[in-house]
């Protein structure tokens, strides 16, 4: 059986929601942090390393107890920095594959995350959500891709390149979410 590590990046200064995502709490008093690794978890992550970045320090006191916290240093440089951080900090564990989703995904469930975990989870595993057709979180990177991974990713684009070139499965869960990240104080819940 193979072992999964939800990778929730939660590290970037969140300029277009005039505060960094990590510290968003929805007006029902939840944090995104805790509310990304409920999902990671209920939909069935073995656990969660969260990737921190922009106000870490204040960010630490929402990230609930039993997650492992990375912080990338280089956060401003975008998503790539979070993603190779938080990669690198499962570089020396037994873990099979890592479940990537993003802190300002709002509607995705757990629900979402078992059906991306259903299609298989394995060390050669490469997989992309998809919403309506549309790219989205989560991805799915089976460790034999991660060091390709990490040297793709450039800038705010993540495993983007490296998911353009080469071949994968795509997931569609337009039925359970619209994946749709929250950019704007307007979209807190």
């Amino acid at each position: 059986m193979s072992t999964v590590a939800g990778l929730l990046l939660a590290a970037g200064a969140g300029t277009r929601m005039g505060r960094p995502k990590a510290l968003v709490v929805d007006d029902d008093g939840t944090s995104w942090l805790a509310r990304g690794v409920q999902v990671l978890l209920e939909g069935g992550c073995d656990d969660v390393t969260v990737v921190l970045g922009a106000a870490a320090d204040e960010a630490l006191a929402l990230v609930p107890d039993g997650v492992t916290v990375v912080v990338a240093d280089d956060w401003a440089e975008g998503m790539s920095a979070s993603l190779r951080a938080g990669l690198e900090a499962l570089h020396d564990s037994d873990v099979d594959a890592a479940l990537v989703s993003l802190v300002d995904l709002p509607d995705v469930t757990g629900s979402v995350v078992h059906r991306v975990l259903a299609a298989g989870a394995d060390r050669a595993a490469l997989i992309r959500t998809t919403y309506d057709g549309r790219p989205g979180h989560p991805v799915l990177l089976g460790r034999e891709h991660w060091t390709g991974v990490r040297a793709a990713a450039v800038g705010d684009r993540g495993a983007r390149d490296y998911l353009a070139h080469h071949a994968l499965v795509e997931v569609e869960c337009g039925d359970l979410a619209t994946g749709r990240d929250a950019d704007s104080p307007g979209e807190v819940g």
